[in-house]
């Protein structure tokens, strides 16, 4: 058997927004682990410098798609049929900010945002569940936020719920599918360094302590190695850990108010 042919039968990890930052790392992760690779984002110049540089390790394939288009969780894995490529993992990495409060951006925006960050995950995952429940050890991989453990803030409305929603689909997608040996895990890494704050335009307005800033590489070892346990939950970073159980102990309007006196300190509004 042939190494493409014998990665095939082991099958592929999917990850999303491969393109930069968490995912990449994700995919340099499970490169040096030996998993071969399906990398899919819109920036396929960035996937093609990754996949040439990867294919040292293993087999990686590229596919160029836009999730905010309805139409391309579909065609995504019909094109993974189609070159025969079974997949074992899937990362939903893929997502990004939308800064301001709710009313000053369209609602064209907020629908595009919701299709990339919940209805493209689900999809993705409901089309390619067979294949990860076939191959017995499949892994789930949702890339959330620690925004999802926390109360909500001001600007950027939806991410926080997007982010929610990821976690309470992956305890969903654990227990349905425990019992075909899949693994279903949240990552909720807190603020880390990658492209997502130039892209929101709002690193210069970060005041955030230094101490709190966690590397994408590390924000990856951590969900593989929790996804691979089988943790349904796993945030990075003792910090963040100790900053989770805190929050779980106060008052929810302490909570809320803490938040609320914080928000602008991350989040510009308009």
């Amino acid at each position: 058997m042939t190494d493409a042919s014998s990665a095939r039968a082991a099958g592929y990890a999917l990850i999303t927004g491969a393109s930069s930052g968490i995912g990449e790392q994700i995919a340099r992760e499970y490169a040096r682990r030996g998993v071969p690779l399906v990398l899919t984002a819109r920036r396929v110049e960035r996937l093609q410098a990754l996949a040439a540089e990867l294919q040292a390790q293993v087999p990686v394939e590229i596919v160029a798609a836009d999730l905010a288009d309805p139409a391309a969780p579909a065609a995504l894995v019909a094109e993974m049929e189609r070159r025969g490529v079974a997949i074992r993992i899937l990362v939903n990495n893929a997502g990004y900010g939308m800064p301001g409060r709710y009313g000053s951006n369209a609602w064209a925006d907020h629908a595009a945002f919701l299709q990339v960050m919940v209805t493209a995950v689900c999809e993705l995952t409901w089309r390619l569940l067979p294949s990860i429940r076939a191959s017995g050890q499949g892994r789930i991989l949702n890339v959330a936020s620690f925004a999802a453990l926390m109360p909500a803030a001001e600007g950027q409305t939806l991410y926080a719920p997007a982010k929610s929603f990821l976690l309470k689909f992956s305890e969903a997608m654990a227990l349905e599918n425990a019992d075909r040996g899949v693994h279903a895990t949240a990552l909720c890494p807190g603020f880390t360094y990658s492209e997502f704050h130039d892209v929101t335009g709002t690193r210069s307005r970060m005041r955030v302590s230094p101490t709190m800033w966690l590397q994408a590489a590390e924000v990856a070892r951590a969900g593989i190695d929790g996804s691979e346990r089988g943790d349904v939950l796993v945030v990075p970073g003792w910090r963040y850990r100790l900053l989770h159980m805190i929050v779980k102990l106060l008052p929810h309007r302490l909570a809320m108010g803490l938040m609320a006196r914080n928000s602008r300190k991350v989040r510009p509004l308009d």
